[in-house]
Order: structure tokens, then C-alpha cells, then sequence
């Protein structure tokens, strides 16, 4: 990505969603519009076969195209100073460059800094796939895929994934086409 790229990007962000891009905290601030999905059946949290690893990569693709994912996506993911290389991106999250700092503070629940670094890919399975292969062994956190217009975000993490939607229809249409896919849990985690 180019600089012209990132500062597009920090624009769209702050005119169509403000506050800082963190993604544990969408499911509070973004409520109308939030749903949460499950990545195993019975709400299995990790992968022990190949053939589960197939249904995980299978469910965020369909969730994806049920959103109308374009030919081209942010993929952005948030890597402490401590971690991973001092906070370097995964090698699964190619092409990755820095894009903004969360400071620790009350707001963020961070402790150290974290960086968040963005890449733009195709959600085909061949692009894609490595990165959600390892958000779901919980070796990258922090995950954000969107369309280059940021009308949708998509979260995922070890165990599924949260939407928040573009309009709270849109919400309720992707609940009633993967009703299999929700928690039983009463408030949808």
C-alpha cells in the first residue's frame, strides 16, 4: 500500500466510523448492527483436523460473500511491541504496512502500544486463507476485514467471527440465512 493509500484509508475510517479501530469493542459501540457467528459446529472454539480447519475457511468465506465482499479488502490486524517479532505482522498477513498506533489508556484496555498494520488482498482462498487459518489458532488478534469503502466490518477471531453490518437489515438477513451458525447464548456471544 501506498502513503496515499493509508491516509485514504485513516479518512474513510474516521468519517464512517470515528473512534479508534479496535475490534473487541464494536460489538458495544456498533450493538444495532452487530452479529456474532461460530466458526465450529456446537460452538467449538478450535480446530483439530483439517477437515474442521475446511469448515472454519468455508464459514468466513460464505459470511464474506453474504456481505458482498469486493475483489479487493482491508485485511488490518493490531501486533503489540511484545509480540510476534516486536510487534511485527505475521507472515501470513503479506504485504502488511503500519498504519496507525493504539496507545495504551483506559479507552483501549492496552497496556503497551499496539500496531495496527493494514494490507489490501482478494478474499479469494488463496489470498486469504493463511491469514484466517491463523487468526483461528489465535496467532494474530485484532483482525479487521472490510470492503475498500469500510461499509461492513468483519472481526474474525479464535472461535468465529463479529459483523457489524451495514444497516441492522442487512444484520437480520445475515442472521436468518446462518441461523446454524449463532450461539445459543441469550445475548449472541
Amino acid at each position: 500500500m501506498t502513503k496515499d493509500e493509508v491516509e485514504s484509508l485513516t479518512a474513510t475510517w474516521r468519517t464512517r466510523w470515528g473512534g479508534a479501530p479496535i475490534a473487541h469493542q464494536f460489538r458495544g459501540r456498533y450493538a444495532d448492527r452487530w452479529v456474532r457467528f461460530h466458526s465450529l459446529p456446537q460452538s467449538k472454539r478450535y480446530a483439530e483436523t483439517e477437515d474442521e480447519y475446511d469448515i472454519i475457511l468455508e464459514r468466513h468465506h460464505r459470511v464474506l460473500a453474504a456481505l458482498g465482499a469486493d475483489d479487493r479488502l482491508y485485511v488490518i490486524a493490531g501486533y503489540f511491541e511484545n509480540t510476534l517479532g516486536r510487534g511485527a505482522p505475521a507472515p501470513a498477513h503479506r504485504g502488511a504496512v503500519p498504519w496507525m498506533t493504539v496507545p495504551p489508556n483506559d479507552y483501549s484496555g492496552f497496556v503497551i502500544p499496539m500496531t495496527l498494520y493494514v494490507s489490501v488482498t482478494s478474499p479469494a482462498p488463496s489470498s486469504l486463507d493463511p491469514f484466517l487459518r491463523t487468526v483461528a489458532d489465535d496467532e494474530i488478534a485484532y483482525a479487521i476485514i472490510a470492503p475498500l469503502d469500510l461499509r461492513w466490518l468483519y472481526h474474525p477471531y479464535d472461535g468465529g467471527a463479529d459483523v457489524i453490518a451495514p444497516t441492522t437489515d442487512d444484520r437480520d438477513g445475515l442472521k436468518a440465512r446462518l441461523t446454524d451458525w449463532l450461539s445459543a447464548h441469550p445475548l449472541g456471544l
